[in-house]
C-alpha cells in the first residue's frame, strides 16, 4: 500500500478544496458556482457577527468579491434555480443537479413520518394545510406562515408547531427553499423549484450513496473513513461498504499517511485514483469559516493540522479562551492561529476581538495577519480597524497597526 507524508496529505486536501488553485481577477458568478461544485456542498449558520458562514468559504479561496454575486447564485427566487437548501451535512446549500442523489433520504424521512406514532402523522392536517397554501399563495417564510402569535412557549429554539411542519416538509423533499430573507427560509413545493427531469430521475439507494462517498473522497482529496463519512454526514458501517465497492472498482485507492493512527495503529486512508500530489504548498494567507470543510470536522483538523479547535460562543464568557467566534488562520499549508473579527457595521469598523497564534508558525506570520485584517475590512467594507487586548497575536497586530 502507498504511503505519503502528512504535509503531502495536508498539500493534497488543500488543493482538492480548491486553495491556491483559482485564477486571478474579477470573481464572477461562474467562478463561484465552480467553487461550490468543488467543494460539494456549502454550509450555512446564523452567526453574523464579521460574516454569515456561507460568504466565507468563496472568500478565503477566490479572495474579495460581491457577496451580491453570490446572493444571486444561491438565494435569488426570481431566477431558476442552480442551488438549493437540504441537509447535506448540515443545512447547506447543494447543486440542484445532485438532487436525484438525495432523494433516497428524503423518501426514508417521509416513511418514518407516515408512522401513525410519528409527530407529522400527528399533525397532517396541519402539515397538509401549509403545503396547500404554498401551492395556491405562492412561496412564504415560516413567519408569512405561521401568523403573529401572541406568546411564545419558551426560548428562541422552541418552534411552533407551523415551524416543526415545515421541517418534516423540508426534509421529506416535499417543500424546499427558493431563497432566503432576514435569513429566513422561503418555502416552496420542489415541482416549483427543482426542474422536473431531476424529479423524476430515480438513483437507488445503494448507488446514490456511492456516488456521494465518491464526492466526499474527491473535495477531500485524502480522508480516513471517519472523514469521509462526515462530509455528508453518513453512518460509518454504509460509507466503508461503498468506500470497498470504489476501491474494487478502481475509482479509488487505499493509502497510508505517516503519523495517521489510532490506538497505535496505522489507519487506512483514501483518495481518487490518479491523483497527483502538489509538490509544493500553495502561498495562502487568509482566514477561514468554523464550518469551512477544512476545520468543520474537529478530529480531523487535528489529526491532519495539529489544530484542536473549539467554537466558543455556547461558553460563559468568562471562561472563553480564544473568542466567541475565533476563525481558524490558514497561511500556506498550516493552521497558525484564530482570530475573533466583528464587524461594527453602523461605525464602519472592524474589531478584532481577540487573536492568537499557535505554536508553529512563518516568521512573517505577524505582518501576514496584518494583512489579512486589512483585507477582511476592504471586503466588507469598513474603514478602520480596532484591535483589543486579547491574545498573544493580537499583541502582535496592535504594534503594526
Amino acid at each position: 500500500m502507498t504511503t505519503v507524508s502528512a504535509s503531502e496529505a495536508r498539500r493534497l486536501a488543500l488543493a482538492a478544496q480548491g486553495f491556491g488553485s483559482s485564477p486571478r481577477g474579477r470573481v464572477t458568478t461562474d467562478r463561484l458556482t465552480d467553487t461550490i461544485a468543488r467543494l460539494g456542498v456549502l454550509q450555512l449558520d446564523s452567526v453574523n457577527v464579521f460574516v454569515r458562514s456561507h460568504y466565507l468559504p468563496m472568500y478565503s479561496r477566490l479572495g474579495q468579491y460581491d457577496t451580491a454575486l453570490l446572493d444571486h447564485v444561491l438565494l435569488d427566487p426570481h431566477v431558476p434555480a442552480t442551488h438549493v437548501e437540504y441537509w447535506a451535512h448540515e443545512a447547506a446549500f447543494i447543486p440542484v443537479e445532485s438532487w436525484p442523489l438525495w432523494q433516497w433520504k428524503m423518501g426514508e424521512s417521509r416513511e418514518r413520518n407516515a408512522h401513525p406514532d410519528s409527530w407529522l402523522a400527528q399533525h397532517r392536517k396541519l402539515a397538509d394545510d401549509l403545503l396547500a397554501r404554498l401551492h395556491s399563495d405562492g412561496p412564504a417564510t415560516f413567519s408569512q406562515l405561521d401568523g403573529k402569535r401572541d406568546e411564545r412557549r419558551g426560548s428562541w429554539w422552541d418552534w411552533s408547531d407551523v415551524k416543526v411542519a415545515l421541517e418534516y416538509l423540508f426534509e421529506g423533499g416535499v417543500i424546499t427553499a427558493i431563497g432566503r430573507t432576514n435569513f429566513q427560509r422561503i418555502y416552496a413545493p420542489v415541482a416549483d423549484v427543482i426542474p422536473a427531469h431531476l424529479l423524476a430521475t430515480a438513483v437507488d439507494k445503494p448507488v446514490a450513496r456511492r456516488a456521494l462517498v465518491l464526492d466526499a473522497v474527491r473535495a477531500l482529496g485524502i480522508g480516513v473513513l471517519a472523514d469521509i463519512a462526515d462530509y455528508y454526514r453518513f453512518k460509518v458501517a454504509p460509507t466503508k461498504i461503498a468506500l470497498d465497492e470504489l476501491v474494487e472498482s478502481g475509482e479509488i485507492q487505499r493509502m497510508g499517511v505517516d503519523g495517521w493512527t489510532h490506538r497505535g495503529e496505522n489507519v487506512d486512508a483514501y483518495m481518487m485514483s490518479g491523483t497527483t500530489i502538489p509538490n509544493r504548498a500553495p502561498r495562502l494567507s487568509t482566514i477561514l469559516t468554523p464550518f469551512d470543510p477544512i476545520t468543520w470536522n474537529r478530529a480531523r483538523a487535528s489529526r491532519m493540522f495539529g489544530f484542536d479547535y473549539k467554537i466558543e460562543i455556547y461558553t460563559p464568557a468568562a471562561r472563553r479562551v480564544y473568542g466567541y467566534y475565533s476563525l481558524p488562520i490558514l497561511m500556506d499549508a498550516a493552521l497558525v492561529g484564530r482570530i475573533d473579527l466583528k464587524a461594527d457595521r453602523k461605525a464602519r469598523t472592524l474589531i478584532v476581538k481577540s487573536a492568537h497564534w499557535e505554536p508553529q508558525r512563518p516568521q512573517d506570520a505577524a505582518e501576514r495577519l496584518s494583512d489579512i485584517v486589512r483585507r477582511a475590512a476592504l471586503w466588507r467594507g469598513l474603514e478602520k480597524i480596532v484591535v483589543d487586548d486579547w491574545g498573544d497575536a493580537a499583541a502582535d497586530l496592535r504594534q503594526i497597526l
